[in-house]
């Protein structure tokens, strides 16, 4: 019998692989259809489906395991679960991050007014109530600024806008979309980077900086480890990191928190108690030695402690979804020298992502995503980074960055 006994919930992946190796006992309740069962059935004893989302579904599947064995922990790196998490551990007298922390995490107004209580990252914000009130935040942060949903949900509805009657459609849009309200920030000028930090008891160890390229729908299509710049502000960094944690009260599990690096310093675009999507722990990785989702489930339990202080980067790591012309795809040519694996056709698969474990000891390697018959979208959203990827390590960040492009070029989709 395992030593030690979780449920993971949610996880796109789930991030367990290597749990029975670790003498780890997973249960894995996800939703239906959200997760691959052929990746998650060999790292865990069972899997459980429901809607995890909602505090009473996830008891009803949890509390009969754990009272049958008893769970140590019960865990998630799901955003929009974080919160019945944390209600189910209250209600089952587990340990884990607490309701309300999850909740000003989750809340973007509620990580702003913490923020500005701390005297942290100054940056302009309010609720917006309707166009008219969008309108005139608009004109007191100069002409430019950023409406988005209250809460986050991977870029979906982020809009920069410059006069009133873009800001009446944003609105229109983002109370449609009906996901938090209408939140509206100045627009913070400067690169944007990403600290992927891990906490354990109040501790905060930074374990990688992520460099971004992004679109006109802020989509990251281009990711890479360690952020060359980043470099002038690493201390800064660092430091605003952990006060950004202390603030929301987060003292245990990952985190993932996206900066601007403006003229004025860091500012916090928001931050997230949970493991960073885009394939980024895997980069974190590959450049340092140190894989997030594997202390997602370790430093709980104590198997493994965290580094004594933020690890320096060994190598590069990048990671590059594919683009191509939106339409129905007529043809898929690839004429490539590393390992490359195939979404088989007609298969829909949860994330954007598939097969990255499995690619773990390629040094470059390539997923195809798309088949003849298939439609490409508008890299609108993160949901349309589905076409595939090339992942890379190499001796910097700069070359992995340039491998992974040459490696795309070689991969056409041809589109009516």
């Amino acid at each position: 019998m395992s030593q030690h006994r979780i449920a993971v919930v949610g996880g796109r992946p789930a991030p367990i692989h290597g749990a029975k190796e670790l003498g780890i006992d997973v249960v894995l309740a996800h939703a239906e259809g959200q997760y691959d069962p052929a990746e998650s059935e060999a790292h865990c004893s069972q899997i459980v489906t429901g809607d995890i989302t909602d505090t009473d579904v996830l008891l009803r599947m949890l509390a009969p395991l754990h009272e049958e064995r008893p769970f140590d922990r019960i865990l998630t790196t799901t955003e929009l679960s974080a919160v019945p998490v944390g209600e189910v551990n209250a209600k089952l007298g587990l340990p884990g991050t607490p309701v309300e922390v999850s909740r000003t995490i989750q809340d973007k107004a509620l990580t702003r007014q913490a923020l500005d209580r701390h005297g942290l990252s100054p940056v302009r914000h309010r609720i917006v109530t309707d166009p008219a009130d969008a309108a005139a935040f608009l004109q007191d942060a100069g002409g430019r600024c950023v409406l988005k949903p209250g809460k986050g949900a991977g870029s979906l509805h982020i809009n920069v806008v410059r006069n009133a009657e873009e800001a009446e459609r944003a609105f229109d849009a983002i109370t449609a979309f009906g996901y938090g309200g209408v939140l509206a920030e100045e627009f913070l000028e400067g690169p944007v980077v990403s600290v992927e930090a891990f906490s354990s008891q109040g501790r905060h160890v930074v374990l990688g900086i992520c460099e971004y390229q992004v679109n006109d729908h802020f989509v990251e299509w281009e990711c890479s480890v360690s952020a060359d710049v980043a470099l002038p502000h690493l201390p800064a960094l660092h430091q605003l990191t952990a006060d950004v944690l202390d603030a929301v009260g987060l003292k245990d599990g990952p985190s993932h928190s996206e900066f601007v690096l403006t003229a004025a310093g860091p500012r916090l675009l928001e931050t997230h108690n949970r493991l960073s999507g885009n394939g980024i722990p895997e980069l974190v990785r590959r450049a340092t030695g140190w894989d997030p989702a594997r202390l997602f489930m370790t430093v709980p339990l104590g198997i493994e402690q965290l580094p004594s202080e933020a690890p320096e980067p060994l190598r590069g790591a990048a990671i590059r979804f594919l683009a191509a012309a939106p339409g129905m795809v007529t043809a898929v040519t690839a004429d490539l020298d590393v390992p490359v694996r195939h979404l088989p056709p007609a298969t829909f698969h949860p994330h954007t992502i598939p097969f990255l474990k499995d690619l773990a000891d390629a040094e470059a390697a390539a997923v195809i995503g798309k088949h003849e018959g298939d439609t490409i979208a508008p890299m609108h959203s993160l949901l349309a980074c589905d076409n595939g990827y090339t992942v890379a390590t190499a001796p910097t960040r700069e070359a992995a960055v340039q491998r992974c492009a040459d490696l795309a070029a070689q991969i056409k989709f041809h589109t009516t």
